[in-house]
């Protein structure tokens, strides 16, 4: 069942521009002044169509000013949309700024319930789960004082606090984990991962890559009011990287014996990721297509840094196991116990070569065609310490059902630089 559906949804602002001429003090006169100046066009949104099925977590990415929270003030009927159609299934609820709503001269106890109000909970709801609301938020010292003369992580808090007891049908969430500290945002995810599994539907906004990829099944990415990208987290994020980093993907096809086709980067068996930790496992799959036999091929992947400093180099070329390709499809999976490259934002480029030969004589070079984040996890043993496994899958894809691919069946060490 369809409980979100955007059919060709737009928003349109009149914005008027500041002339040089426009310096009275008189406020009539500035007023009249306004009314005279050339008006443009700016769309939010621009002819936006998505749905979102029941108890799909979706999230929304992109850069500031891109039409993430006008999608999310469309949604919840705080602003009109200029063209299109807009069907909400179910009581909505949204969460778009914390806190909103307080009284700064009533107690906690009191804004709980004009909050709880405003939020569409009833009073005797309100009563039932104050005491859950005032544990989570962790402010039961000082529940009959004046919010004003709260901390500001006490005064967000208590705001998520009331926002999380809600039970709606749909939940809409702006850049809510970023309140408290790291344990309180852990609760935050805990809450909504509780949400989930009760059904809830959830639209997420958030600049916290990592939390989008934990929460959502689906995202989408904006890019000057339209959708650029939809698909799942690690893809769209991976996007998303690709853009802000203003770098092209560089395809050089030399030869038509076989080309890659993906390449894919996995935190589990079956979790397709593109946040990682220092120190957490790694496995990248490169899936290609052989047009024709290959004899004793040899996939290559380097990681480098946005800088363009090499991380790691993993190849199949560092024993005498023989890769001869068939026409076909098939997967090369590298696996790596402990990921060893520094924090920040890092590059896959992929290659298949003829053994014996260098990277420019390649049969199919991809430069830069993944993304992925490394976040400050685990000390490691070093930038080049990457011990890992590879695996050669040919005739099928690496993704299944099942799970991703089969132990590794050869053993290489780190290759030296």
């Amino acid at each position: 069942m369809i409980d979100l559906k955007f059919n060709k949804v737009s928003k349109r602002y009149r914005v008027r521009k500041q002339l040089a001429q426009d310096a009275s003090s008189h406020p009539i006169i500035r007023k009249i002044q306004s009314l005279r100046r050339p008006a443009q066009d700016f769309w939010a949104v621009r002819n936006v169509s998505f749905e979102v099925e029941r108890g799909e977590s979706l999230g929304i990415i992109g850069h500031n000013g891109a039409g993430k929270s006008t999608i999310l003030k469309l949604l919840a009927n705080i602003t009109a949309p200029t063209g299109g159609e807009i069907v909400i299934n179910g009581r909505l609820s949204a969460l778009i700024e914390v806190g909103s709503g307080f009284h700064p001269e009533l107690t906690g106890r009191e804004n709980i319930y004009l909050n709880g109000s405003i939020l569409g909970m009833r009073r005797r709801e309100i009563s039932e789960k104050l005491d859950s609301i005032v544990d989570f938020a962790g402010v039961r010292q000082f529940l009959d004082t004046p919010v004003k003369r709260f901390s500001s992580g006490m005064y967000v808090r208590l705001g998520f606090s009331i926002a999380a007891h809600l039970n709606p049908d749909i939940l809409l969430l702006d850049e809510v984990l970023a309140v408290g500290d790291a344990a309180f945002q852990a609760k935050c995810l805990q809450r909504i991962n509780e949400l989930k599994e009760a059904g809830t539907t959830i639209v997420f906004i958030s600049h916290d890559l990592g939390a989008v990829e934990r929460v959502c099944d689906r995202v989408l990415l904006m890019q000057r009011g339209e959708i650029v990208a939809d698909g799942s987290p690690a893809q769209a994020i991976s996007e998303y990287q690709r853009l802000s980093s203003g770098l092209e993907v560089s395809h050089v096809k030399l030869s038509k014996e076989a080309e890659i086709t993906s390449v894919n980067l996995y935190r589990s068996e079956v979790d397709d990721f593109s946040t990682f930790h220092t120190g957490e496992p790694l496995t990248i799959c490169v899936n290609y297509t052989a047009h024709e036999r290959v004899k004793d091929a040899v996939f290559e992947v380097l990681i480098d840094t946005q800088e363009g400093e090499l991380q790691c180099h993993l190849t199949t070329d560092l024993n005498n196991k023989r890769i001869d390709l068939e026409p076909g499809t098939g997967s090369i999976v590298f696996t790596c116990e402990e990921l060893g490259v520094s924090p920040g934002l890092h590059y896959i480029s992929a290659a298949i070569i003829h053994r014996g030969q260098a990277l420019g004589e390649s049969i199919d070079y991809r430069e830069r065609c993944a993304t992925f984040r490394v976040d400050p996890g685990k000390i490691t043993r070093g930038k080049f310490y990457m011990p890992f496994q590879w695996n050669f899958e040919p005739g099928e894809s690496y993704y299944t059902e099942a799970g991703v691919g089969q132990e590794a069946r050869e053993i290489v060490s780190p290759k030296a630089f």
